[in-house]
């Protein structure tokens, strides 16, 4: 025997039918729209982190060159404390547009697109000086430039 509630009547509509007559649409589960802004706010927090360890490595080169290896024969090679100037320009400029990326501004994005691209660039070229550590900021550089290009908040 079933319930009165469980049935509906002739003259009125099943409880999961909506105006148009289709069912509602399923429940929001791994949409793009989801998970896609936490990449922006990770890809900002990135490159604040990404930015004060650049400046901070460009400190170290400025202040004693002797902690990175020389490479005689390196085809770009420049004064290690030029290098050391070139990073803490880069890595304020990185970690100041990763600040306004975290606060919203609509400009940041491709300011850090850009920003984050001549970061890997710049740690492409002092590969031979610091290797392990270029390599890994490259890695975060590719992930931030990914994180901020598949973010589209006009199609959310």
């Amino acid at each position: 025997m079933s319930s009165p509630a469980s049935s509906p009547t002739p003259d009125q509509p099943p409880p999961w039918r909506s105006g148009t007559g289709a069912p509602p649409p399923p429940p929001s589960v791994n949409r793009f729209s989801d998970w896609a802004p936490g990449l922006v706010i990770f890809a900002g927090v990135l490159m604040l982190i990404n930015g004060f360890m650049e400046a901070l490595r460009g400190i170290m080169a400025v202040a004693d060159d002797d902690l990175f290896v020389t490479t005689p024969r390196y085809v770009f090679r420049f004064d290690l404390t030029g290098w050391g100037w070139i990073h803490i320009v880069v890595g304020v400029l990185v970690a100041v547009v990763g600040a306004f990326l975290l606060k919203g501004a609509s400009w940041a994005r491709y300011a850090g697109i850009v920003l984050t691209a001549v970061s890997a660039l710049e740690n492409f070229l002092d590969l031979p000086y610091y290797p392990f550590w270029s390599i890994v900021v490259i890695a975060m550089d590719v992930f931030i430039i990914w994180a901020l290009c598949v973010y589209r908040p006009d199609e959310l």
